[in-house]
């Protein structure tokens, strides 16, 4: 696998070693000891996610507070996605900026989000299959949701505003003033 850093420490996108022939390709989509060695962390994922959505969905900006916070490598099995992940760290000299990437069934991209980020996606064409891996499980009282539009963090989504269709908690999210932030100096996988 190649690691592709971004803009945002942490925040990496994996392209898988593809093998493709006449009879169609194959590769391997997680390797957790490939992974930890290649990021240096210790992880260990407990709960695979998978989401249906068409064509204009925005799912997001979620997270969920210590210590119930979560690790996510995202990836797309069919169609394609925007996918984002927002720096929620205190005193992170990237706090509230962003990384975009573009996953599908074609690119194979995966994007791993570390502990400390809020997550969202926008189907960008058809109908999308998003799966991705948590290292801890869902906790709904852990479960917190910034709006996808907040103009503090603006976020060009791609698409035109009046094609987006989002879940009546998403529409009704916390303004990124008034969110429960992480701090940069708490190692949350200790």
């Amino acid at each position: 696998m190649k690691l592709i850093h971004t803009d945002i420490d942490g925040v990496v996108v994996i392209e898988p070693r593809l093998f493709d022939d006449a009879r169609g390709y194959f590769y391997e989509s997680f390797n957790e000891r490939e992974l930890c060695e290649a990021l240096g962390l210790e992880l260990r994922f407990v709960q695979d996610n998978q989401s249906r959505s068409r064509e204009g969905v925005v799912r997001g900006l979620h997270y969920q507070v210590a210590p119930f916070a979560q690790t996510k490598l995202v990836r797309v099995v069919r169609g394609e996605i925007l996918d984002v992940a927002v720096d929620l760290r205190r005193g992170s000299p990237t706090l509230l900026r962003h990384v975009a990437v573009r996953l599908s069934e074609d690119n194979h991209r995966q994007l791993f989000i570390p502990r400390g980020f809020a997550h969202g996606f926008v189907v960008l064409r058809g109908d999308a299959i998003v799966e991705y891996k948590c290292d801890n499980y869902y906790a709904p009282e852990a479960e917190r949701t910034i709006a996808y539009n907040d103009p503090d963090i603006a976020i060009d989504w791609g698409i035109e505003r009046g094609r987006v269709i989002v879940s009546e908690r998403d529409a009704n999210a916390t303004q990124l003033a008034n969110a429960e932030l992480f701090d940069y100096n708490i190692d949350y996988y200790a």
